[in-house]
């Protein structure tokens, strides 16, 4: 089981970023990490009937520690027969049970794919933080055959893209290696980050749909980046893996 960070407040001495004052001392946390895992809950209902439901995760630092919890909003309704069109709000509260971020997405008819990623089946996240404060947003982008997403501020500035990979597998018979998505600058030239789908181990993920994420970027880079990127991680989660998923559980690709 994982441990929170009890202490967050306590931690605020190290490498402040320029104009912190007034962010909550968890968001502030951030700015002296390089690294967060991303660990989705394992959801029993869903195990043993592969009813979809509202998904949850723990936001870890690389000690293991907690210092946030993420938690679905969103309808049954469309959980059970849209799953992969749903509306939804992503709720990011820290120990202390303050929301501090929110990532939200509209529903939409077209679930989106790499054919038509910035046209009418464009699946985009809206990012705040602290919640009422939009930061910006991502979104997906055309790709012929990867993922490919694209992250903006709140002026529309486009400011970093990941890629994925052409074939985003992992599987027990051999395909257990991490799955890495680059984060680059626009120009596609310069590295500053990634997020990695960790294989978690053959019961984990042959068995369940709970993934796990690491996110790495520079200690330096300014928090609200950083919580930029970590709605990215969850655009890769939803655009990606949970497509992928319900593919798989209704015997498509």
């Amino acid at each position: 089981m994982t441990s929170p960070v009890s202490n967050q407040p306590q931690k605020m001495e190290m490498g402040l970023n320029p104009g912190m004052t007034g962010l909550p001392p968890s968001l502030q946390y951030l700015a002296g990490l390089d690294q967060i895992i991303i660990k989705q809950k394992i959801e029993a209902l869903e195990v043993l009937t592969g009813f979809e439901t509202r998904n949850r995760y723990a936001v870890l630092n690389n000690q293991g520690q907690q210092i946030f919890f993420v938690q679905e909003e969103s309808s049954l309704c469309e959980r059970c027969f849209c799953p992969m069109n749903r509306g939804l709000t992503l709720h990011v509260t820290d120990n202390n049970s303050q929301e501090v971020m929110q990532f939200s997405r509209e529903f939409k008819w077209c679930t989106g794919c790499c054919w038509c990623g910035e046209g009418c089946c464009n699946m985009a996240f809206a990012v705040e933080s602290p919640v009422g404060r939009r930061l910006g947003t991502v979104r997906t982008g055309d790709s012929k055959c990867k993922a490919h997403m694209r992250i903006y501020d709140a002026s529309d500035k486009h400011m970093f893209t990941l890629w994925g990979p052409c074939c985003p597998c992992q599987c027990v018979c051999g395909c257990t290696d991490d799955i890495d998505f680059p984060i680059t600058d626009p120009s596609l030239q310069t590295r500053v980050g990634n997020v990695a789908k960790q294989w978690r181990g053959c019961c984990v993920d042959t068995f369940t749909d709970a993934d796990q994420f690491c996110l790495t970027f520079p200690a330096d880079m300014t928090v609200d980046c950083k919580a930029l990127l970590l709605g990215a991680v969850f655009l890769t989660e939803f655009y990606v893996f949970e497509q992928q998923k319900n593919n798989n559980n209704s015997g498509g690709y």
